[in-house]
């Protein structure tokens, strides 16, 4: 499966862009370009919408839609998966001073996941942290490919990657429709919830892209 595990729709007070606009980007990329996307998770900043239901437009468009969340921490900004009601009730979405590690160990206490958003970000990502002396011992992935990074902020990411061995997501960082499924994660497991999300991050059997590979994905399984 490919997945975007990094957008941001209106929820988010800068975004500009409606789940159903999400959703027929989707389908833009999927017959116009012949792109695989099979969903994306909405990651907004510093809260969890519980109450929204996107099953409908789910289903209408069959696109698999997940909600995460997106904190701002001490150490950058964090994303959070399989997000429960006890984990929003242990921890303060909304407070912009989370301690990172206190939200990592949470998140695993709670059955969810929680791991650095875009770390080779100039100012505000892991590596600037790690290289102030910070130690984050319980980090072992981290998003490897954002597409709203700017110039050299992947590498830096990529560089992290490879220096400590830390495994890479792929997310788009989409605050606009066009954006959306830039960068993705392939997956090998079927994911059709969140906490098979979670399993799936868990199971360490995925990889960052970028969406254009996977239209010779599709070149190459109808040749086979």
């Amino acid at each position: 499966m490919y997945l975007d595990l990094h957008s941001h729709s209106v929820s988010s007070d800068d975004s500009r862009a409606t789940v159903e606009q999400y959703v027929k980007w989707v389908q833009v990329l999927r017959n116009k370009r012949g792109y695989t996307v099979d969903g994306f998770v909405l990651t907004e900043h510093r809260q969890f919408d519980s109450e929204k239901d996107y099953s409908q437009l789910a289903k209408e468009y069959d696109v698999l839609i997940l909600k995460g969340s997106e904190l701002d921490t001490r150490y950058g900004h964090f994303l959070v998966y399989g997000v429960t009601p006890e984990l929003t009730r242990d921890i303060n979405f909304a407070d912009v001073r989370l301690d990172a590690r206190e939200l990592m160990k949470a998140a695993r206490h709670h059955g969810a996941i929680a791991f650095p958003a875009h770390p080779g970000r100039f100012g505000i990502g892991l590596v600037d942290y790690m290289d102030q002396g910070e130690e984050f011992g319980d980090v072992g992935i981290v998003e490897r490919l954002n597409g709203g990074s700017r110039a050299g902020e992947n590498e830096r990411a990529e560089e992290l990657c490879q220096s400590m061995g830390y495994l890479g997501t792929g997310g788009s960082d989409a605050h606009l429709a066009s954006h959306l499924a830039s960068c993705l994660t392939r997956f090998e497991a079927d994911i059709r919830n969140e906490a098979q999300l979670v399993e799936a991050l868990l199971s360490g059997k995925f990889e960052p892209v970028r969406v254009e590979i996977t239209a010779a994905q599709l070149v190459q399984e109808r040749s086979s």
